[in-house]
C-alpha cells in the first residue's frame, strides 16, 4: 500500500492524484487511492518511484507488490482535450516553401 507523501491534486478536478512512470518511461496521472476496478498495476520501485504497466492478457495479475490503480483520466470530472499530434514531427507547424520571385516591370 502507497503511503501519502507523494499525493497532488488535479488542477482540474481537484482529485486526489499520483504521478507514475509508464512502462514506456512517459508520466500517468493514477488516483491516489487502490481502485479494484483499475486496469493498472502500480508498484514504488526501490528509488521510490511510482511505476505502472497495463493488467493485459499475458500478465493479467498482480505480481509482488503491486496494487490496483485507475488511470486519473478515466475518472477525471472535467478532462482536458488533448492536443492533436502530427505524424511527422510532434510539436512543430509544416511550414509552407515559398515560391520563385517575380518581378513584374
Amino acid at each position: 500500500m502507497p503511503s501519502d507523501h507523494d499525493i497532488d491534486h488535479c488542477r482540474d478536478c481537484r482529485g486526489r492524484i499520483r504521478w507514475a512512470i509508464t512502462v514506456n518511461g512517459r508520466r500517468q496521472a493514477v488516483n491516489a487511492d487502490p481502485d479494484e476496478a483499475g486496469n493498472l498495476a502500480a508498484h514504488t520501485d526501490g528509488t521510490g518511484t511510482l511505476k505502472v504497466r497495463v493488467l493485459s492478457a499475458e500478465r493479467p495479475t498482480l505480481e509482488h507488490a503491486e496494487w490496483r490503480a485507475m488511470p486519473h483520466i478515466a475518472t477525471c470530472s472535467r478532462p482536458r482535450p488533448r492536443a492533436p499530434r502530427t505524424a511527422s514531427r510532434p510539436g512543430r507547424r509544416a511550414a509552407v516553401r515559398p515560391g520563385a520571385w517575380r518581378w513584374n516591370r
